[in-house]
């Protein structure tokens, strides 16, 4: 009777370390879950890019390994589909035991109609390694030097010409990536240069005003760079947001 209790014992503490060891692994592989929805985060937004584009992102992520791209844009068909490989861990809740290392592959969709935190598919790893990525082309640099000592001055009392200011612009030869918005309120002209952004980092901007008694040329700060801050728009030029405190 002692040894069929003893074995009893035994069986039971065999069950119990096997579910908890399997409930470890769950919770890793959710964590690994919650990594690749990052990925999906960071790719969320109605804003046209190549698979390239997408797998640059997505292979920027910490702790994220692109392992496939299917599709060539993302407003192309059903969009861009991107394997990822992550990594997560978890402890063992009621023994002191070795921490619980998975790494799991997940499938994100990038499209237009991609939904907001949308939980990445559980899919089988391909085989072979990561893809790699070339760095992107640096962005144009937007004269601001030159086009602060081109700028017109207008006399007080005076009133500024738009197109004097728009044969400025064409003297600087501006690369066919910088956007340029121009724009006339009363006396005064606005000038915005811009480069596109990733829709992720601040973008790069000038602004510049050109009015009677004063030419200003100026970066609005960062945070007013920011996607959906509006900062870089000719408005901002006319209209001068104050610094964020």
């Amino acid at each position: 009777m002692r040894r069929l209790l003893l074995s009893a014992v035994l069986l039971s503490s065999i069950t119990v370390g096997c579910g908890v060891l399997e409930n470890s692994e769950d919770r890793a592989t959710d964590a690994a879950r919650d990594a690749a929805g990052k990925v999906g985060e960071r790719l969320y937004g109605q804003r046209p890019r190549t698979a390239e584009e997408v797998g640059r992102e997505a292979a920027e992520v910490e702790g994220v390994e692109v392992l496939r791209l299917t599709g060539t844009s993302t407003h192309d068909g059903d969009g861009v589909d991107v394997v990822v490989r992550t990594s997560g861990s978890a402890y063992d809740d009621r023994f002191d035991a070795q921490e619980v290392v998975v790494r799991r592959c997940f499938a994100v969709r990038v499209s237009p109609r991609s939904e907001w935190r949308e939980e990445p598919r559980d899919v089988d790893c391909p085989d072979g390694p990561p893809l790699r990525f070339a760095a992107p082309p640096p962005p144009p640099e937007l004269p601001s030097g030159a086009l602060n000592a081109k700028l017109p001055r207008v006399p007080k009392g005076g009133r500024a010409d738009e197109a004097e200011v728009r044969r400025v612009l064409a003297s600087l030869d501006l690369h066919p990536d910088i956007r340029t918005e121009v724009e006339t309120e009363g006396a005064r002209v606005g000038v915005s240069l811009s480069v596109k952004g990733n829709g992720y980092d601040p973008q790069d901007c000038v602004l510049a005003v050109v009015g009677p008694g004063l030419t200003e040329v100026w970066v609005p700060p960062r945070i007013q760079r920011m996607p959906g801050e509006g900062g870089c728009g000719v408005g901002g030029a006319l209209h001068r947001q104050p610094p964020p405190h």
